[in-house]
Formats: structure tokens, sequence, C-alpha cells
């Protein structure tokens, strides 16, 4: 009967889980392209940790698991690190709030920003390394110092964006994009 149960709770671990990933790909939308699908590449943000070497840069970390406890209701749901889809779904939020727009809109372009929304479904084993090397360098910040290669490239920057922490870089690229800002 444990043996059951134990079953039981893992299939609905998995379908809660299933459901936590469908919600946040939901978050980011492809502006006039509706019939593309971006699954797999979802599927490796989602199995990507994202770490912090930059101070502060933990509380993005944090915004990140903040999506678990308004989708389950607390951040131990999932016995797992926070991933890159869902910084990234916590940043389009931020995004939203400071410069207007739709957390959906921002979520996409922030793809466009890493350059990650060239894979559509699907992807080859090729392209998924292609993937995890944008990722591997958002993540260890070796993309450029104007920000190329992260959530924020800059045509002006004044920092090596690559020794900052991604508070500032957001502000910084929406000042660049609203001088009104």
């Amino acid at each position: 009967m444990a043996s059951n149960t134990r079953t039981q709770d893992r299939r609905e671990s998995g379908n809660t889980e299933s459901k936590y990933f469908t919600w946040l790909t939901d978050q980011v939308q492809e502006d006039g392209h509706p019939r593309n699908t971006y699954g797999d590449l979802f599927r490796i943000m989602y199995d990507t940790e994202f770490v912090w070497i930059i101070p502060n840069d933990d509380n993005r970390l944090m915004d990140g698991l903040d999506l678990r406890v308004e989708f389950f209701g607390n951040k131990e749901m999932l016995a797992k690190p926070c991933s890159a889809l869902e910084v990234l779904v916590a940043l389009s939020r931020r995004l939203a709030w400071l410069a207007g727009g739709s957390a959906e809109g921002w979520g996409w372009q922030l793809l466009c920003n890493l350059e990650l929304h060239r894979f559509r479904d699907p992807i080859s084993q090729r392209k998924a390394k292609q993937v995890d090397e944008l990722l591997y360098a958002l993540t260890w910040r070796i993309y450029r110092p104007d920000g190329t290669g992260g959530f924020f490239p800059l045509t002006w920057p004044t920092e090596d964006q690559t020794k900052i922490e991604i508070w500032y870089q957001m502000h910084a690229y929406v000042k660049e994009i609203h001088p009104e800002y």
C-alpha cells in the first residue's frame, strides 16, 4: 500500500512540475510568429541552473524562486536550483514594472537579447550545444563588455557589463531604450 502511495505522489509531483513549466513558458510570448514553438529551448533553460557570481545577483535568483512561491505556495516545492528560465521570467516582470509594456513581451525581448530566439523546435543536438554555450556565457559572465550575449546589451556602455550587477544592467538598458526614464 505504501508503495502505491509513493508512486502516486511522484506522478502528482511530476504533473505539478509539468504545470509549473507550462505556466513559466506561457509568460514568454513571441511577437508576430505564434506558430513557432520553443518547448525544447525552454526545457534546456529550465534545466540550466542560474548561478550568481556578482554580489547581489543572488537577488535575481531569489526573484526566480519567488515564482515558485506564487505557483506552489513555497520555494521548496521543487528540489532543484533556480533555473535560467525562472530568472528570465522574473526579470521580464521587473522590466514591465520598470519600463511598462507586458512581461510576456519583455520575456521575448530578453530571449532575443540572448540570441536564443533562433532556436525553434525541434532542436538538434548541435543546436542544443549552441544553446548550452549561450547559457554558459550568460551564467559565467563571459559575454562582451557591452553586454552583448547577456540579458542587457548596451549601445553606449559606461562600464564593463560583465562586472556589474544584473539590476544595474537592467536600469542602464531601460535608460538607453527609454531616455526619458
